[in-house]
């Protein structure tokens, strides 16, 4: 994974951000959201309040997975993971009160059922067995494998904390997303930081019947967490020869593009020197005076350089404060290959 490894400290933040907003998206998708993956990640880019209940899912699954990465230690706390399901379900639940609570043994007790025929798939413990299953849960993803009788690889650990939450099925809602949140939290929590960049609700949603089937055959078979294994590793695999493919396009369509306005007439040396780095760190934030200081010139000049950019749609304006701001629109390379 040379092209993550070697990409410098904005490059890798522009590709954590797209993973962790790809990964938002689709694990609510899988959970039933239903906007569109170009008007999510729009919804995301422009901080906006969520229109109706699919954004609100969005918004706080990208909410979680950053809560994720930034607030939670390395050991895991019932509390913490009553957190990370408050924030994947505030604002979406019927009850708003049972955000981030486990189910209660005089509430109905959730169930998993098939989407298709609606039969029963499982039937989670009972309520009253949750808090003490919580803590056994907390209790497994902070063990030491070396204390251990026997080790356990930290992908199967994580892969089990992932089987072990959606099995309790604690919650009224969002157990899925905070199983799948739950995973990402431990593999990252290990020194696994390649996940970050990985989407694997993406490939789960592609063909969720094997993803169902995968906890089924657990559930037929005395338990044997073997299947469920098994399928999630492949599941990784797959995600992680993706990315290989993802990252491999997108060093080639930066290539190519830069490769493509070299020396082009159309722009000043210090506009093609701007678009390079806007192409390789989509973003970045540019002002009149950033520019005017980059390339020791006047503001006269660095306005001269950005506005006709602007006028070409090769980068956006806004206002912010008492100056203007200019970032880069996301379809910058294909604008850049159509101007010519």
């Amino acid at each position: 994974m040379s092209e993550v490894v070697t990409a410098d400290d904005q490059a890798r933040r522009h590709y954590l951000v797209n993973s962790l907003m790809e990964e938002a998206i689709r694990s609510s998708q899988l959970e039933g959201a239903t906007t569109s993956r170009q008007a999510a990640k729009a919804l995301l880019r422009s901080g906006r309040e969520p229109k109706d209940r699919s954004e609100r899912m969005i918004l706080n699954n990208y909410r979680a997975l950053m809560f994720m990465r930034e607030e939670m230690d390395d050991r895991l706390t019932p509390e913490a993971v009553l957190e990370l399901n408050r924030v994947l379900t505030e604002g979406t639940l019927d009850d708003p009160d049972a955000a981030g609570r486990l189910q209660r043994p005089d509430e109905e007790r959730v169930a998993v059922f098939d989407r298709n025929d609606g039969s029963l798939v499982h039937r989670p413990p009972p309520a009253k067995q949750l808090p003490d299953r919580l803590v056994a849960l907390c209790s497994f993803a902070n063990a030491h494998d070396e204390d251990a009788e026997a080790f356990m690889h930290p992908v199967v650990r994580a892969i089990l904390l992932h089987f072990w939450l959606a099995y309790d099925h604690p919650f009224e809602d969002g157990n899925g997303r905070t199983a799948r949140a739950l995973f990402y939290w431990y593999m990252r929590a290990r020194g696994y930081w390649l996940v970050e960049y990985l989407s694997i609700s993406a490939l789960l949603r592609k063909a969720p019947t094997q993803y169902t089937k995968a906890f089924l055959r657990t559930e037929t078979d005395e338990r044997d967490t073997t299947y469920f294994i098994v399928y999630q590793l492949e599941v990784i695999r797959r995600a992680i020869d993706e990315l290989h493919k993802y990252l491999r396009r997108k060093v080639k369509e930066i290539r190519d593009v830069e490769q493509l306005i070299k020396g082009s007439p159309e722009f000043n040396h210090r506009q093609l020197a701007l678009l390079s780095n806007a192409i390789r760190s989509p973003d970045t934030r540019y002002t009149f005076n950033s520019h005017s200081a980059s390339h020791s010139v006047t503001h006269e000049t660095a306005r001269n350089d950005l506005l006709p950019l602007v006028e070409r749609g090769l980068l956006e304006q806004n206002r912010v404060g008492r100056q203007y701001q200019f970032s880069v629109p996301p379809n910058l390379p294909t604008l850049l290959k159509k101007g010519r």
